[in-house]
Formats: structure tokens, C-alpha cells, sequence
């Protein structure tokens, strides 16, 4: 599993993917935050909060993960290598893991630069260190939850097509169904208790994270869904 890990990670910085990756995620941010003017400006918003930041990563996330994962096992279909894969003396299983952990360990570097987001808004409160500490450590916690859930969708996103591009929307389509389409579905009311069908998705589960308050029900919750989509990757791969 070790050397799959660190062949994709070798994979992903000997090509300009790693590095675009990682520059997106921080340009898109940074530009939001700091340079647009907006309901995410934190300069406009006048407060000492990064609660703009963290409003904001999910959507981003939405399209980067799936970016970083499309390729994972589509290009190895594609170049007829997975067959290769699985006869290594690994299960197929530590397949899946090492594939997952090298795009996690990846969105992971382009999530650590965001500390200094942390330090800079702390310097500019008034008076400074204003800043809540607790709610900003449990919405990182919400946020690499959000990424490990994200990632695992899109590692088994892309055992569905040998097309790069195919996997990336199949992707995208299930990430934001999960992280909005049981909200937006509750508002309609179409199945009785509202409070139940939002409980469904990601994004209730992630704000509540994002409060300061680690609950187990959060944490079940996102560890079930990464859990069951790595499974769902695993039987996918033993059939091809």
C-alpha cells in the first residue's frame, strides 16, 4: 500500500497537476477572501472570523477533489495497467487505500498553507487574538472530515469510466449531492420529517462541526460515508 502512496504522489508532483492543484485551491481563496468584494471579503465583513473561509472551501472542494481523484483509476483502465495492478501481491483493498491516501495526503498540502489565514485575521482583530479558537479548530476538524468523504467519493467516481472527464462529473454530481442535495431536497418537504432528510447530507453534519462543538454523531457519520464508498470501490475493482 506504501509504495502505491508514494507512487501516486510522485505521480502527482512530477506533472504540473500537484502543483495546479494546490495553487487553485490557495488563488481561489485568497481572491475571495481578500480581493473581491462580497459577502466572503473578510476585510468588508468587519469581524474577526474565518467563518467566510470556511463557507466557501466546501464548494471549491467540490470540483478540486474530484480534479485530484478523476485520474486514479480511469487513467490505469484507460491504459489497460489495472489488470497489472491486481495481480501484485497486495489485496485489493490496500489498492483502494493507497489510491485514496495519495489524493487525501495531496488536498491535505493545499489545505495547510490556509493557516496563515488563521494567524492574519487573528493579528488584524481588535483587540488581537480576538479570534474564537474553538470554533476555527472544529471546522478545520468539519473541513478534513469534508475532504476525506470527498475523496473517497471520487477515488470510486473514477472505477466508472476509463474517460478522465466522465469521472470528474460523476464525481462532482455525487460530492454536491451530498453536501447539498438532502438540504435543498428538505426544504420541499417531499418525505415527511425535514429535520431527518437534512441530517442526510454532508453540510448539516459539517456546520455543526464547524460550531466548535465535536460531536460522535458528526464523526459516525462522515468515517460511514468515506468507509462505504471505499468499499464500493473495492467490489468495483474486483470486478473488472
Amino acid at each position: 500500500m506504501l509504495a502505491i502512496l508514494k507512487k501516486e504522489i510522485n505521480t502527482f508532483f512530477a506533472s504540473p497537476i500537484g502543483y495546479l492543484v494546490i495553487g487553485v485551491f490557495l488563488l481561489l481563496n485568497g481572491l475571495f477572501l481578500w480581493v473581491f468584494k462580497g459577502e466572503f471579503n473578510i476585510l468588508d465583513n468587519g469581524l474577526a472570523s474565518l467563518s467566510s473561509f470556511f463557507l466557501l472551501a466546501p464548494w471549491i472542494l467540490i470540483f478540486l477533489v474530484p480534479a485530484v481523484t478523476m485520474r486514479s483509476f480511469s487513467d490505469e483502465k484507460k491504459q489497460g495497467t489495472l489488470e497489472l495492478l491486481v495481480t501484485k501481491p497486495i489485496s485489493h483493498f490496500q489498492i483502494v487505500l493507497g489510491k485514496y491516501f495519495g489524493a487525501f495526503a495531496l488536498i491535505l498540502l493545499a489545505l495547510i498553507p490556509t493557516l496563515l489565514y488563521v494567524y492574519t485575521v487573528s493579528q488584524l482583530g481588535n483587540p488581537e487574538g480576538n479570534l474564537d479558537m474553538g470554533s476555527t479548530i472544529g471546522s478545520y476538524f468539519g473541513l478534513l472530515f469534508l475532504i476525506a468523504a470527498y475523496t473517497a467519493i471520487g477515488v470510486f467516481a473514477s472505477t466508472l469510466s476509463d474517460n478522465q472527464i466522465v469521472a470528474f462529473i460523476i464525481a462532482v454530481f455525487i460530492s454536491f449531492f451530498f453536501y447539498f442535495g438532502f438540504e435543498g431536497l428538505s426544504n420541499y418537504n417531499l418525505f415527511g420529517n425535514m429535520v431527518y432528510m437534512e441530517n442526510l447530507g454532508m453540510s448539516a453534519h459539517y456546520n455543526s462541526m464547524s460550531r466548535g462543538v465535536i460531536d460522535t454523531r458528526d464523526l459516525v457519520y462522515f468515517i460511514s460515508i468515506t468507509v462505504a464508498f471505499l468499499i464500493f470501490t473495492k467490489l468495483r475493482i474486483k470486478k473488472q
